[in-house]
């Protein structure tokens, strides 16, 4: 609990630095620098494309995303600082129908900061930096989440909780430059970093961000965002990117503070394409090397995402994601699918959000393979809701309060131990920048002819 209070003590002394030297910068050029009359602050990985685009690592977006953050402009750099701190109070179990659902009072967070600055008339260069404080205030074991697997800790498998993210969860450089007109070619290298494998990572997600939880199908879709050695390749042509990437399969190991060893074992490609302002979709496909380190064995990973997302006013919005994702493992039969379907529907202080997940998941996943030793897939659905709404402002700080409830539809294979149909709840405190008045962003498709 000390820990908690002292972390959010110092997210929110931070909030009130960053925002004296936002002001000191941006009082003058805010409005010049992004309205629909000017030519918006670019991405880090493109000098023809709006900020609003960029995702997790290297993903994108659609280019009406909006973005909560701090902004500082400097003579030769631009600098942008977004995160989120939650304080809440989760238990997942809430009828105690099973016997596996937990309790705890914890505080998920992440810090990010991005630098970019111009390198000649054709080059960009960027510095990205992520950090979360979770080991301190989430804890090594991670938090309670009813059918969530993935990772491990103490030796064992972690199951029926979400494993918290690393101190140092990406430290990244990048490098882009415009070969011709509507083309970049870019190269970034990180030590943690993002590999281009699936669709934006689920907390820079405009239509889940609002839920403190991982999805569960994490492990499916988009838990590479934190590799221990990346190398991405990436080519643009007007509104469409291939990529590739070199990184480390293995997941992160249950020390939290530190730096995992590089092995540059794994592979991925990933096609982008967004059509309009409002349309991001990609497809890729990742060849894991032994990524868990409690379960030996490669994993070829698909994943397929759709985003779209509209402003509906300076303040307003409504966004939605689509995911696809499947893990096939190594001599281990068929593809293991995952669905998810999540959206946010955003008024000025008031916001109603939905997550509906599919996933399928062994016996040994869970930890049952004792219990059921023929090791059957087992099909998890899983129905989120929730709100929140701003208590008020504070130097360019969101203060919001916020409630969700997750229905969780137990297979008939293990519902004498989950029960039939767990209910979790949970409330929350949020603290998080609030949005950047940046005017709608240009539709940059506009400018390109397809």
């Amino acid at each position: 609990m000390k820990q908690i209070i002292i972390a959010a003590a110092l997210v929110l002394a931070c909030a009130d630095s960053l925002f004296a030297q936002h002001q000191n910068h941006t009082t003058d050029n805010t409005k010049t620098q992004h309205t629909d009359d000017g030519p918006p602050m670019t991405s880090k990985f493109s000098l023809d494309l709006p900020m609003n685009r960029d995702g997790s690592g290297t993903s994108w977006v659609p280019d009406e995303t909006p973005i909560y953050a701090y902004m500082i402009h400097g003579k030769k750099w631009m600098t942008m600082i977004h995160g989120d701190f939650f304080l809440r109070y989760n238990k997942q179990d809430v009828f105690n129908s099973g016997s596996r659902g937990g309790a705890k009072f914890d505080a998920p967070n992440m810090i990010m900061l991005m630098s970019q600055r111009r390198v000649g008339r054709n080059g960009l260069f960027s510095v990205n930096t992520m950090l979360s404080f979770d080991p301190f205030t989430v804890g090594n074991g991670g938090y309670p989440l009813l059918y969530q697997t993935g990772e491990s800790y103490k030796g064992n498998i972690l199951v029926d909780r979400q494993h918290p993210h690393d101190l140092f969860a990406n430290l990244s450089i990048a490098y882009t430059h415009r070969v011709a007109k509507s083309t970049d070619l870019s190269l970034s290298v990180g030590y943690p970093a993002e590999p281009a494998l699936g669709p934006p990572v689920f907390m820079h997600r405009m239509s889940g961000w609002n839920s403190p939880d991982a999805v569960l199908g994490h492990h499916y879709q988009d838990a590479t965002h934190i590799a221990f050695g990346v190398a991405t390749l990436g080519l643009r042509h007007k509104n469409f990117k291939l990529e590739g990437s070199v990184f480390t399969g293995r997941e992160p190991d249950e020390f939290r503070y530190g730096f995992d060893k590089a092995r540059f074992d794994s592979y991925s490609v990933r096609l982008s394409y967004n059509p309009t302002s409002q349309w991001a979709f990609q497809v890729s496909n990742g060849w894991l090397h032994n990524p868990e380190e409690a379960h030996n064995g490669n994993v070829n990973r698909f994943t397929a995402s759709a985003i779209h997302t509209k402003m509906l006013s300076a303040s307003s919005y409504v966004a939605t994601t689509l995911v696809y994702g499947q893990n096939k493992h190594a001599g281990h039969g068929p593809a293991e699918p995952s669905v998810l379907l999540e959206s946010t529907m955003q008024w000025t202080k008031t916001a109603l959000y939905g997550r509906y997940e599919f996933v399928q998941k062994n016996a040994e996943a869970l930890g049952l393979d004792n219990v059921l030793p023929a090791n059957p897939n087992l099909n998890i659905n899983a129905i989120t809701l929730g709100t929140n709404y701003m208590l008020g402002t504070f130097k360019q700080t969101n203060i919001t309060a916020g409630v969700q409830g997750t229905l969780n539809v137990s297979p008939s294979a293990v519902k004498n131990i989950y029960g039939s149909a767990p209910m979790a709840l949970q409330v929350y405190l949020r603290i998080n920048p609030s949005m950047l008045k940046l005017g709608r962003p240009r539709n940059m498709i506009m400018d390109m002819d397809m």
